[in-house]
């Protein structure tokens, strides 16, 4: 372990302890993890860990073993001694691994029962992320295992105060922000991992520009196809930029609502323009089918972020796909039937 710093001696042997200090592989492992580079696989493994001279009275800290987290969280901690207890979350966060079930009332007591907290520590609380209660039942908790569930602030750098406090958090501890730093954080990751379907797309279209009504033209894959490969990745990084960075002031609830909405305020004006202007070599059916294409791609592509916001629900969820999906599914096809008839009628050049 890059982050160990030699062992805290217990009645049931070694504890590894772990450094506060985040090294330059971290960080960089940080930013490996923010482009969905090595995602899945960045993390710890599960089990005990001491900061500091932790003691029998010291604080007990449950931890996600997806590495990001609990970075997050001993790099909090400096100057404390306390242990952390990392559950197998299967190398997801906090928040996600609550809702997957992964991080609850099951894995808690399995491993406070196989690194036998009971005999280490001389009290019976833990310390649980506040974003992993909906996950946890802290009754059950304690009628399995005898420890006491505690919920801690939803971040990590209120963890100090929180202790100063007698294990007391403040009202500000409490409350989930989802500002635009913790939006735009999101968009590296979205990228990597909506890029390969889009650039698929974008071949395709690129591909089928050149049919038309005397054969296969090269000059339309360049007049047509390459302006429409250019379309489908410019509403996927729209979608996957602005869309979470302008997310609060976008009309409607419903993020796939905000994305359509987004998508016509940025393509209905720029295709107004191209068609009184003529500026493009661009048929009338292909500026329609732009117009209902490229809204679509943004409305998926925000709708995404449902999974990352935290003021959505499950449910809230689950609820807007019913209608959100089918829409954007007849508004694809609708798009794509004019765009492949713009193909045959006026070749795709301007009428």
């Amino acid at each position: 372990m890059t982050f160990s710093d030699g062992v805290v001696h217990t009645v049931i042997g070694d504890v590894p302890r772990v450094r506060t200090e985040l090294s330059l592989r971290d960080h960089l492992g940080t930013v490996k993890a923010r482009w969905g580079i090595g995602r899945m696989n960045y993390r710890v493994t599960p089990g005990l860990y001491a900061v500091g001279n932790p003691t029998a009275e010291s604080p007990v800290m449950v931890s996600a073993n997806y590495k990001l987290s609990f970075d997050r969280l001993r790099s909090a901690l400096t100057g404390r001694n306390c242990w952390i207890l990392v559950l197998d979350t299967k190398g997801i966060n906090v928040w996600c691994a609550a809702g997957k079930g992964t991080f609850g009332t099951d894995e808690i007591v399995r491993r406070v029962q196989t690194s036998a907290l009971e005999r280490i520590v001389s009290h019976n609380k833990l310390i649980v992320p506040q974003l992993g209660a909906p996950g946890v039942s802290a009754h059950l908790v304690s009628e399995r295992c005898g420890f006491r569930v505690i919920y801690g602030p939803v971040r990590a750098e209120d963890l100090p105060a929180f202790l100063d406090a007698g294990m007391k958090a403040q009202p500000e501890m409490r409350c989930v922000h989802f500002d635009f730093r913790d939006r735009i954080v999101l968009i590296p990751v979205e990228l990597v991992m909506g890029a390969k379907y889009v650039l698929l797309a974008a071949a395709v279209f690129l591909l089928l520009s050149g049919l038309s009504t005397s054969g296969y033209s090269l000059a339309n894959v360049r007049a047509t196809g390459l302006l429409s490969a250019a379309l489908i990745l410019g509403a996927f990084a729209c979608g996957a930029i602005l869309g979470p960075a302008l997310l609060p002031y976008l009309p409607g609830r419903a993020f796939s609502i905000k994305g359509a909405a987004l998508g016509v305020i940025l393509v209905a004006p720029l295709s107004l323009y191209v068609w009184s202007t003529s500026l493009l070599p661009i048929s009338s059916l292909h500026i329609m089918a732009w117009l209902l294409i490229a809204p679509v791609i943004i409305s998926f592509t925000v709708m995404n972020f449902t999974g990352a916001s935290t003021y959505t629900s499950l449910s809230g969820v689950l609820r807007e796909m019913r209608f959100a999906v089918p829409a954007q599914i007849t508004g694809a096809v609708i798009g794509i039937g004019l765009w492949l008839t713009g193909l045959f009628i006026g070749g795709g050049h301007a009428t």
